[in-house]
């Protein structure tokens, strides 16, 4: 907390005061308790990861090691055009000032990790898996990594 002291001279022409005050240029803002009604969303979601750690035994023991998808293409031009939107509705956001940037930079970063990790987890091996680590490693990544940063650094300053 900043403070201004004021010095003998200022204080000599002063009544009704001895001595130097301490005086506050800005209160401190009190740390704020989540509302109930937020605090009990939160326990709610912690409660739903809590139970989906069961269904991930379930699932790794129980699903095929090959499945044929009926809209596959549907499924990846969809992911890669929610990427899409997502870098340039930060970059339009970013370049505008405007903070709301961190919001869409950490749903994208979010969707770049997730295409890198089922391009390079469903690829056939060769030379469709180097493809998809180069993508991974050249693209993917380093923009996840970067819309991350974005996020974090703007969520860490105050408004």
């Amino acid at each position: 907390m900043r403070q201004q002291v004021l010095c003998d001279e200022e204080m000599a022409g002063a009544e009704g005061f001895d001595r130097a005050e301490v005086i506050p240029l800005r209160e401190e803002a009190e740390e704020l308790r989540p509302a109930r009604g937020m605090r009990r969303a939160g326990w709610l979601l912690v409660a739903c990861g809590l139970a989906l750690l069961p269904w991930l035994y379930v699932l790794a023991t129980g699903l095929p090691a090959t499945a044929t998808a009926a809209h596959w293409p549907v499924a990846w031009v969809g992911l890669d055009a929610l990427e899409a939107l997502g870098l340039i509705a930060t970059g339009l956001l970013a370049a505008r000032g405007d903070r709301r940037h961190a919001l869409a930079a950490a749903a994208t970063a979010t969707l770049l990790v997730v295409d890198a990790w089922f391009d390079t987890t469903t690829a056939a091996p060769g030379g469709d898996f180097a493809t998809a680590v180069a993508l991974a490693l050249g693209a993917e990544l380093p923009l996840a990594a970067l819309c991350g940063r974005l996020a974090l650094r703007t969520l860490s300053r105050p408004a």
